[in-house]
């Protein structure tokens, strides 16, 4: 049973909110994760660290398993969700700020792109608008 008003809100706005929505919301997640286990590595709190980029990684296997393989970007997609993994996994065990630094310019970049996306009106000709 929920019973913060935070937890009310965040609940509700998750299933009010529209699929480019919520696909951002998993952006915003896996990036403020990405960027407190970049504040563990500075201050050497390594449970922080591998908290933080495994809570990522669970957002990011949650974007791999949500993509529509009907679109043929889904497989580029997958790929780089499989490398953003794979980077994050790297840092956990180095515990090495190189890989989460690029696994977050990734994120953040994808994030960015996919909110100019949702900007775009449903059947709009790409080309012409």
């Amino acid at each position: 049973m929920i019973t913060s008003p935070y937890d009310k809100y965040r609940q509700s706005s998750v299933q009010t909110s529209s699929p480019s929505q919520l696909l951002l919301m998993l952006f915003d997640g896996a990036i403020r994760f990405a960027k407190a286990a970049l504040e563990g590595l500075e201050c050497t709190d390594y449970e922080k660290v591998n908290t933080n980029l495994v809570k990522s990684q669970n957002i990011v296997n949650e974007l791999i398993t949500t993509l529509d393989h009907t679109y043929e970007v889904s497989n580029s997609l997958a790929s780089l969700y499989e490398y953003i993994n794979h980077l994050f996994i790297e840092s956990n065990i180095k515990k090495s700020k190189e890989q989460a630094e690029e696994a977050l310019g990734y994120l953040m970049e994808l994030r960015q792109t996919f909110a100019q996306a949702a900007k775009i009106p449903a059947g709009q000709d790409l080309q012409h608008g």
